[in-house]
Protein backbone atom coordinates (compact mmCIF):
# COMPACT_ATOMS: atom_id res chain seq x y z
CA UNK A 1 0.00 0.00 0.00
CA UNK A 2 1.74 3.59 -0.75
CA UNK A 3 0.10 6.91 -0.77
CA UNK A 4 1.71 10.35 -2.00
CA UNK A 5 1.34 13.80 -0.66
CA UNK A 6 1.21 16.83 -2.78
CA UNK A 7 2.54 20.00 -2.06
CA UNK A 8 1.18 23.43 -3.83
CA UNK A 9 4.49 25.07 -3.57
CA UNK A 10 7.65 22.07 -3.74
CA UNK A 11 10.08 24.42 -5.20
CA UNK A 12 9.84 26.43 -2.16
CA UNK A 13 10.41 23.62 0.63
CA UNK A 14 13.89 23.43 2.05
CA UNK A 15 15.53 20.41 4.19
CA UNK A 16 17.99 21.46 6.29
CA UNK A 17 18.63 24.82 4.55
CA UNK A 18 19.14 23.56 0.95
CA UNK A 19 16.33 23.32 -1.67
CA UNK A 20 15.21 20.11 -3.21
CA UNK A 21 17.07 20.66 -6.01
CA UNK A 22 20.36 20.60 -4.28
CA UNK A 23 19.71 17.59 -2.31
CA UNK A 24 18.85 15.75 -4.96
CA UNK A 25 21.72 16.91 -6.74
CA UNK A 26 23.97 15.84 -3.69
CA UNK A 27 22.11 12.59 -3.44
CA UNK A 28 22.78 11.82 -6.94
CA UNK A 29 26.31 12.63 -6.47
CA UNK A 30 26.94 10.53 -3.57
CA UNK A 31 25.06 7.83 -5.17
CA UNK A 32 27.42 7.79 -7.78
CA UNK A 33 30.50 7.98 -5.41
CA UNK A 34 29.60 5.09 -3.45
CA UNK A 35 28.78 3.19 -6.48
CA UNK A 36 32.44 3.86 -8.18
CA UNK A 37 33.60 3.54 -3.99
CA UNK A 38 31.76 -0.26 -3.79
CA UNK A 39 33.52 -1.43 -7.07
CA UNK A 40 30.37 -1.91 -8.36
CA UNK A 41 30.85 0.18 -11.55
CA UNK A 42 33.70 0.81 -13.66
CA UNK A 43 35.05 4.53 -13.72
CA UNK A 44 37.30 3.51 -17.17
CA UNK A 45 40.33 4.31 -15.33
CA UNK A 46 42.23 1.26 -14.53
CA UNK A 47 45.40 2.73 -13.45
CA UNK A 48 44.05 3.98 -10.14
CA UNK A 49 46.66 3.57 -7.25
CA UNK A 50 44.84 2.35 -3.69
CA UNK A 51 46.42 2.96 -0.44
CA UNK A 52 45.75 1.00 2.64
CA UNK A 53 47.00 1.58 5.89
CA UNK A 54 44.77 3.98 8.67
CA UNK A 55 43.41 7.48 7.82
CA UNK A 56 45.39 9.87 6.17
CA UNK A 57 46.75 12.83 7.61
CA UNK A 58 44.87 16.05 6.46
CA UNK A 59 47.69 17.81 4.56
CA UNK A 60 48.52 14.88 2.98
CA UNK A 61 44.69 14.22 1.80
CA UNK A 62 44.75 17.48 0.28
CA UNK A 63 47.92 17.31 -1.49
CA UNK A 64 46.38 14.20 -3.41
CA UNK A 65 48.95 11.98 -2.02
CA UNK A 66 48.99 7.89 -3.11
CA UNK A 67 45.05 7.39 -2.66
CA UNK A 68 42.02 6.28 -4.75
CA UNK A 69 39.67 8.61 -5.87
CA UNK A 70 36.70 6.61 -4.25
CA UNK A 71 39.15 7.22 -0.88
CA UNK A 72 39.37 10.78 -1.63
CA UNK A 73 35.33 11.36 -2.42
CA UNK A 74 34.72 9.28 0.99
CA UNK A 75 37.37 11.27 2.87
CA UNK A 76 35.06 14.54 1.68
CA UNK A 77 31.80 13.35 2.03
CA UNK A 78 32.99 12.39 5.97
CA UNK A 79 33.45 16.17 6.17
CA UNK A 80 30.69 17.47 4.33
CA UNK A 81 28.64 15.06 7.20
CA UNK A 82 30.69 15.70 9.93
CA UNK A 83 29.67 19.92 9.05
CA UNK A 84 26.22 19.07 8.63
CA UNK A 85 25.88 17.15 11.86
CA UNK A 86 27.63 20.21 13.50
CA UNK A 87 25.19 22.72 12.67
CA UNK A 88 22.27 20.36 13.06
CA UNK A 89 24.02 20.03 16.97
CA UNK A 90 23.65 24.07 16.68
CA UNK A 91 19.99 24.18 15.44
CA UNK A 92 18.87 22.05 18.48
CA UNK A 93 20.86 23.70 21.00
CA UNK A 94 18.76 27.16 19.75
CA UNK A 95 15.59 25.33 19.78
CA UNK A 96 15.84 24.15 23.23
CA UNK A 97 16.55 27.37 24.20
CA UNK A 98 14.22 29.20 22.02
CA UNK A 99 10.55 29.62 23.43
CA UNK A 100 7.17 27.92 22.09
CA UNK A 101 3.56 28.47 22.86
CA UNK A 102 3.19 25.13 24.35
CA UNK A 103 5.43 22.52 25.68
CA UNK A 104 4.31 19.93 22.79
CA UNK A 105 5.22 22.52 19.93
CA UNK A 106 8.85 22.27 21.58
CA UNK A 107 8.65 18.32 22.28
CA UNK A 108 7.88 18.23 18.29
CA UNK A 109 10.22 20.52 16.85
CA UNK A 110 13.42 19.35 19.35
CA UNK A 111 12.02 15.72 17.96
CA UNK A 112 12.16 16.64 14.21
CA UNK A 113 16.13 17.66 14.54
CA UNK A 114 17.40 15.02 16.74
CA UNK A 115 15.57 12.28 13.94
CA UNK A 116 17.91 14.70 11.29
CA UNK A 117 20.91 14.57 13.58
CA UNK A 118 19.97 10.58 13.69
CA UNK A 119 19.40 10.38 9.87
CA UNK A 120 22.80 12.09 9.35
CA UNK A 121 25.06 9.75 12.00
CA UNK A 122 23.37 6.88 10.18
CA UNK A 123 24.79 8.42 6.47
CA UNK A 124 27.75 9.26 8.57
CA UNK A 125 28.52 5.55 9.49
CA UNK A 126 27.46 4.50 6.14
CA UNK A 127 30.16 6.54 4.61
CA UNK A 128 32.52 5.14 7.24
CA UNK A 129 31.69 1.57 6.46
CA UNK A 130 32.60 2.43 3.01
CA UNK A 131 35.53 4.21 3.59
CA UNK A 132 36.83 1.09 5.47
CA UNK A 133 35.90 -1.15 2.80
CA UNK A 134 38.25 0.65 0.41
CA UNK A 135 41.03 1.42 2.43
CA UNK A 136 41.04 -3.12 3.23
CA UNK A 137 40.91 -3.21 -0.65
CA UNK A 138 44.38 -1.68 -1.40
CA UNK A 139 46.19 -3.02 2.15
CA UNK A 140 48.17 -6.21 1.41
CA UNK A 141 49.96 -5.61 4.49
CA UNK A 142 48.89 -8.11 7.78
CA UNK A 143 46.54 -10.02 5.33
CA UNK A 144 48.24 -13.12 6.97
CA UNK A 145 49.02 -12.75 10.83
CA UNK A 146 50.32 -15.96 12.54
CA UNK A 147 48.64 -16.37 15.94
CA UNK A 148 50.94 -19.20 16.80
CA UNK A 149 53.99 -18.33 19.57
Amino acid sequence: MSFSIGFPNAGAITIAGKSTATINALSESTSEASTLALGTEDEGDTTQVRAGGGAPAEGKAESGGNQSIAVKILLKRIQELQQQLREQQQQLAAAQAASYPTEEAKASIVMAIQGQIADTNGALLEVTGHLVTELAKGSSAGGVISTTA
